[in-house]
């Protein structure tokens, strides 16, 4: 008899309501949320939050005390708030990886497309530099000039002594 719900898939749990959560706009706060938390301005709110809440339980200001020695409700705030707080950052830190994944992958794909820019660049040069060596010079082409005036002159000069024998 074939297994209905094999053990390696999860199960399907009818009774639960299906929520739907947009994972970006979900992602977007979760961010922010971690982003808040990691600031001065956040440590300072808490303290002072802290600091009321005890004094206002020890000293029963303004005829208050919901909260006496040793705060059972302020640490079940605490553990509410670390609860919610620990993956909330940790999918911030999810989508910073994802992000940091597809930069290394661009910075990749421009190194690469760099590198062969490069090879080919060089490969360019080295065509340049060995196509000069078949090219004549600036200083070549005045010394065979030079050479050429002189035989030219010895030629003219061989000429009119041969007309002023004649």
């Amino acid at each position: 008899m074939a297994e209905r719900n094999p053990l390696s898939q999860p199960g399907t749990r009818s009774w639960l309501p299906r929520v739907s959560v947009d994972s970006e706009t979900f992602g977007v706060f979760a961010e922010s949320f971690a982003r808040f938390m990691g600031t001065a301005k956040f440590l300072v709110y808490m303290t002072v939050f802290v600091i009321v809440w005890v004094t206002i339980n020890l000293i029963g200001l303004f005829g208050l005390r919901w909260d006496p020695y040793p705060f059972i409700l302020l640490n079940l705030f605490f553990s509410t708030q670390a609860s919610y707080s620990a993956p909330l950052i940790l999918l911030a830190q999810n989508r910073q990886e994802v992000r940091d994944k597809l930069s290394l992958d661009e910075d990749r794909r421009i190194a690469a497309q760099s590198r062969a820019d490069m090879d080919f660049l060089a490969r360019e040069i080295a065509s340049i530099r060995m196509n000069l060596g078949e090219l004549a010079t600036r200083d070549f082409v005045r010394g065979e000039l030079r050479t050429e005036l002189r035989e030219l002159a010895e030629r003219l000069e061989r000429t009119a002594e041969q007309r002023d024998e004649s």
